[in-house]
């Protein structure tokens, strides 16, 4: 009873790869879910979805690619730029979701705006962990 575990330090590269995956697997898991809301499926079949049109598939496409790319990103670049990286990213993709979040408000999104407050939520957590990077002390 009450046996000690070790606690190993993690690195902060690898931290804000988990945070990173953590949020796409947020964003692919509300939009999966949003399937099931009544009359979504039929709009992707007939094209009058919301992302109906070429432009406007792209550009979500563009938005899930940043969060992709930052998990391989916070793992390989050089800390300086994954630092600034991934609190600019990170803020800009936070305001994005909790305004998602707030204009989702109906009987049948109330998943969605709890997928926008958790990726939200996780967003400000990669921020304040990136913005706390130690610096190493100079010998």
């Amino acid at each position: 009873m009450g046996e000690k575990l070790k606690d190993y330090k993690i690195n902060i590269k690898l931290r804000l790869g988990a945070l990173w995956t953590s949020l796409l697997f947020c964003y692919i898991y509300g939009d999966y879910f949003e399937l099931y809301v009544p009359g979504k499926t039929q709009g992707i079949l007939s094209g009058s979805s919301m992302l109906a049109t070429p432009v406007k598939l792209l550009t979500a496409s563009i938005v899930l690619l940043i969060p992709s790319l930052m998990i391989f990103a916070s793992v390989l670049l050089k800390p300086f730029i994954n630092k600034w990286l991934n609190i600019v990213i990170a803020s800009l993709m936070g305001l994005i979701t909790l305004l998602v979040g707030l204009v989702s408000f109906s009987e049948w999104r109330i998943f969605y705006v709890i997928y926008a407050f958790v990726e939200t939520i996780i967003a400000i957590i990669i921020v304040y962990q990136a913005w706390h990077w130690r610096k190493t002390s100079r010998v």
